[in-house]
């Protein structure tokens, strides 16, 4: 279980899996100079609501890992995320979609 931490107070655990998919997407729109929302439903421990954070070039952001190893990365769901980030309602997590046979699996590898 990994944490993304936004500024000194937003502190959220997120599996490493889906972290590392969302630091790729955030880090490409923020390269970009492309600010925009990202939103997840909160724990039911902390209320069980909706938190959106606005993220821009400037944001302090750590990703935190707790795992050793790069996961493997899925292009289909980096693009569904992408697709979320750049709609107006802003990046949120999306089911992971199925990958294609001949798609790579970890960025520089393929099956």
């Amino acid at each position: 279980m990994g944490k993304f931490i936004y500024g000194e107070t937003v502190r959220i655990d997120i599996e490493d899996r889906i972290l590392a998919h969302l630091q790729l997407v955030i880090s490409n729109k923020l390269r970009r100079g492309e600010p925009f929302p990202f939103s997840w439903r909160d724990d039911p421990s902390v209320g069980d609501g909706r938190t959106s954070v606005w993220l821009h070039p400037s944001a302090s952001l750590v990703y935190k890992f707790y795992g050793s190893r790069l996961p493997a990365l899925n292009p289909a769901w980096i693009d569904a995320l992408a697709d979320t980030a750049n709609s107006v309602s802003g990046l949120y997590v999306v089911p992971e979609p199925v990958e294609h046979p001949g798609q790579p699996t970890a960025i520089g590898e393929f099956p």
